[in-house]
């Protein structure tokens, strides 16, 4: 089944590493097949991986979208995990971080990514603020 993108006229999105920006127009675009693929919206730079739940999200996504050097930013994922782990007393989040560590190991890192948004959502709420520009529908 095919994956179909709108995209916004100027709109940046990674495509297996590669970074694409449409022209200026709307346009849509079909992949016919399997792809890592991110949009604007959900690429995090470095510098904005600055909560524990963000520390989270940014090697997961560096996995998904440069699988091969996934082993380069699995160690950092760990650390992260388990620092954020180390505080939670929430057993729905508890569980939802032991998912996401399955998703990795499993290099299911869309997946893990939608886990990672869940994450930034808790966190933002537990901190009293919303602290991300990616999105939390997954699209």
């Amino acid at each position: 089944m095919a994956l179909k993108l709108s995209l916004r006229p100027g709109e940046k999105f990674v495509i297996n590493g590669a970074v694409l920006q449409n022209g200026d127009r709307r346009a849509i675009l079909m992949l016919q097949n399997k792809a890592s693929i991110l949009r604007e919206k959900d690429i995090m730079q470095s510098t904005e991986a600055n909560t524990p739940a963000r520390r989270i999200y940014f090697p997961v996504m560096m996995m998904y979208i440069a699988p091969i050097e996934s082993d380069l930013y699995y160690q950092n994922f760990m650390e992260r995990l388990h620092e954020f782990m180390g505080v939670l007393r929430n057993p729905l989040i508890i569980k939802e971080c032991i998912s996401l560590s399955r998703d990795v190991a499993a290099k299911d890192f869309y997946r893990a990514l939608q886990r990672c948004r869940k994450l930034m959502a808790y966190e933002g709420e537990r901190l009293g603020h919303v602290h991300s520009s990616l999105s939390e529908d997954g699209e």
